[in-house]
């Protein structure tokens, strides 16, 4: 049989029953825009989540109290709960390690503030004038904590963009007023860019005082919640990483590594960290999509076996006239394709249209790769051909005289 008779003999028999055909089709639409939906949604949270560790520093290392507990376990919201760091081992690494480019130790802690009769909970951070390098802060109006901040302990502050939204709104610049932290007064010296939340706290919902002010009068010890260093570079951020370690092992008198009372993170852990998670939540998403498109595929070939049934004595007609195995089997093999080819490509506009409308929505952000849309174009060519061969082979087989008698 030619080209043009197989498609045309293709397009007449799909026709013949438009509403079967739809129906058939639909399952794989669904199938093929749940499987790009799903996963733009995780390729999306991948990209938010790395861009978000991304903007909390550059080639940074986190130096946290207490032992190391495992993989993944460092990294947690409470941190700084165990005392085994102080200013003296901030101030080692700045001295004795080179390649480094800035160190900030940090005393944080959550405290009631209030201003003008208007209060919020939130998280308040002791720091150094080095903050701004290591996790890339940059100011709006007003300025940073300095170095003679630091050295007087001066009651100033820099609140971020959240924190003036609830204190005093959006459209004030607050650089000069009184806000309280645990009751005692503070000066707005400065107001942070809005940089957006993250997995590890929104700095815009942060405030910023000297370091030795929140010792003196927050905490209340001579402890620091955690260090943070940022290297030169992205090459010698490993290298560094085990320096710091060696270092603070020799000042804390610890022989054994595995006995060390504070735990090091660099970025690129946090980031392979949480790509391995954002990984594998995209393939239970696609997963779960997938079971769809299999389902659709079961009624390729329901719908396929059905019409096998209904043209068997056209099957038998066919080959008394001299058509091959290969021409019947070919003719029914490319009915299913068709179907799969159009589900498909309908299912990846319907696909791309979803991930779209749930971005503008802002649920989440989403993110259609290429790959998704090969991954589901190849998937939906190939169930098109593994349920649509057992129709075709079945209809090929038909005995050309009992197809005939067929009622």
């Amino acid at each position: 049989m030619k080209t043009l008779d197989i498609l045309e003999e293709t397009y007449s028999a799909l026709f013949a029953n438009k509403v079967r055909t739809g129906l058939t089709v639909l399952g794989i639409v669904i199938g093929i825009s749940s499987v790009i939906a799903m996963l733009s949604i995780g390729q999306g949270a991948q990209s938010s989540i790395e861009s978000s560790i991304q903007a909390i520093g550059s080639n940074m290392i986190i130096i946290s109290p207490g032992a190391q507990r495992g993989p993944g376990m460092m990294v947690s919201g409470g941190r700084g709960s165990a005392k085994s760091l102080k200013l003296s081992d901030a101030e080692a690494i700045t001295n004795e390690i080179s390649s480094v480019k800035a160190v900030a130790p940090e005393v944080s802690g959550r405290y009631q503030v209030t201003a003008k009769g208007k209060n919020t909970n939130t998280q308040v951070v002791g720091t150094v004038f080095d903050y701004t390098t290591v996790r890339n802060l940059e100011i709006s109006d007003g300025s940073f904590i300095t170095d003679q901040n630091t050295k007087s302990a001066s009651k100033v502050a820099v609140i971020g963009p959240t924190v003036r939204d609830d204190l005093f709104g959006e459209d004030v610049i607050p650089v000069g007023q009184i806000i309280r932290i645990n009751k005692m007064e503070f000066k707005i010296i400065g107001i942070t860019k809005e940089k957006g939340g993250g997995g590890f706290g929104s700095q815009d919902d942060m405030i910023f005082v000297p370091i030795s002010t929140a010792q003196r009068f927050l905490s209340g010890d001579e402890y620091v919640s955690s260090i943070s260093v940022a290297a030169e570079d992205a090459d010698s951020t490993s290298l560094v990483q085990q320096d710091i370690t060696d270092l603070l092992l020799s000042r804390h008198n610890i022989s054994d590594p595995t006995a060390a009372d504070f735990s090091t993170l660099n970025q690129a852990d946090i980031v392979a960290t949480a790509t391995s998670v954002t990984q594998i939540f995209t393939i239970l998403l696609g997963s779960v999509a997938g079971i769809s498109l299999v389902v659709g595929g079961i009624g390729i070939m329901n719908m396929m076996l059905t019409t096998v049934t209904e043209r068997t004595r056209e099957i038998g007609l066919r080959k008394a006239v001299g058509a091959k195995r290969k021409d019947i089997s070919t003719q029914f093999l490319i009915e299913a394709l068709m179907l799969t080819f159009f589900g498909g490509f309908v299912g990846i506009i319907l696909g791309w249209v979803i991930s779209f409308i749930i971005t503008k929505t802002g649920v989440i952000q989403t993110e259609v790769s290429l790959f998704s849309v090969l991954l589901a174009f190849g998937v939906s060519a190939a169930i098109g051909i593994i349920f649509g061969y057992y129709p075709a082979r079945r209809a090929a087989g038909l005995n050309p005289i009992e197809a005939l008698r067929y009622e």
